[in-house]
């Protein structure tokens, strides 16, 4: 595994989550990942395994799903990514914020605002 800056960690799991490739995308994710409603701190997710299952049913259920970057903002290891979902199976948009939480080589926490 190669030392990466946040940007690119972040990216890298963009890039995977557009192409719906579960392998590459839970790659860039810690093997004890938390993923978490900001404000609240509530669990929504945890560890890796949870995270695979989740995000492959996501893909599978929704196979032209797409996330574009509206807005990054870089700051120490931290990284807030602006979203504007689309190519949901329900048809729905959305607008998503992430906040990942990196270490020189994944992401460990996650953050998303509702």
């Amino acid at each position: 595994m190669e030392k990466s800056t946040p940007e690119q960690l972040a990216q890298r799991q963009l890039d995977a989550y557009n192409g719906k490739k579960i392998d590459e995308f839970c790659e860039v994710y810690t093997e004890n990942v938390v993923v978490m409603e900001f404000g609240t701190n509530k669990i929504m997710l945890e560890g890796k395994e949870a995270f695979k299952v989740r995000y492959n049913n996501l893909f599978e259920a929704n196979p032209n799903l797409n996330a574009r970057l509206v807005n990054r903002v870089v700051m120490g290891n931290h990284v807030i990514d602006h979203e504007h979902i689309t190519g949901r199976a329900d048809g729905n948009e959305s607008e998503a914020v992430a906040i990942y939480e990196v270490n020189e080589y994944q992401i460990e926490k996650v953050w998303f605002i509702k």
